[in-house]
């Protein structure tokens, strides 16, 4: 997607990975649920947001694969959350034209979540944004799915890898933000990252506010792009 002749100060994707409930819930002695509980009204505030922002794409790390390890009682209170989340705001997406995407393995999530994430795919499908959640999602994993399937229609190269990635049809990657002032990755659009630039930010995943991405996005716009060029 280089040199498409783009305006590459302006970023179509963003995606971020929402960290830090936890720490948020730890400082105020609070119960962690109370912590994620603020990180889903975060998760609200930028969705409500998003009109104003020029992004074609947010993409928001919500469940990893690996957050399975967790203790059963805090994987059954994302699992409520993820649930009250869709029934209430599902109407807000669809009246402010914002189109639900899902990536990662979430079909194998229980039946009545996938079925309400299949019935909220299908009522927000003609939205103009795209807010991309990932779900029971590993970017290791993505990338051997993509490729077995490339595997199994023919020859194995970058492009055919790339298009059967969860992310085909979203625009690259160009700005990847992660809060609570933790610097990795974490298993997430590992391929997808290979160019996009990268912003660590100190603030707890339920602080984050709209303003804070936008700024995100003016440190963006100053950045220069080379993609391994000069």
């Amino acid at each position: 997607m280089m040199g498409t002749g783009l305006d590459q100060s302006r970023a179509r994707h963003v995606a971020i990975i929402m960290d830090g409930n936890g720490r948020w819930a730890k400082k105020r002695a609070l119960p962690r649920a109370v912590g994620h509980q603020r990180g889903v009204e975060a998760v609200r505030r930028l969705v409500r947001a998003l009109e104003g922002t020029g992004l074609e794409c947010l993409t928001l790390y919500a469940f990893s694969s690996e957050n399975w390890k967790r203790p059963d009682e805090e994987v059954d209170d994302l699992m409520n959350l993820m649930r009250r989340f869709i029934k209430s705001d599902l109407p807000e997406f669809v009246a402010n034209d914002v189109k639900l995407k899902i990536i990662g393995d979430w079909q194998s999530l229980a039946p009545d979540i996938v079925a309400m994430l299949e019935d909220a795919l299908a009522q927000t499908a003609k939205g103009r944004q795209t807010l991309a959640v990932a779900l029971n999602y590993g970017g290791q994993h993505e990338i051997a799915r993509a490729a077995a399937k490339a595997a199994g229609k023919g020859e194995v190269t970058i492009e055919t890898i790339a298009a059967e990635l969860d992310t085909a049809d979203l625009p690259p990657l160009d700005l990847l933000i992660r809060t609570s002032g933790e610097v990795r990755l974490s298993n997430f659009l590992l391929w997808q990252a290979a160019y996009a630039e990268m912003l660590f930010v100190d603030t707890l995943w339920p602080d984050f506010e709209p303003e804070h991405l936008a700024r995100a996005l003016d440190d963006f716009a100053r950045r220069e792009r080379r993609y391994g060029g000069r």
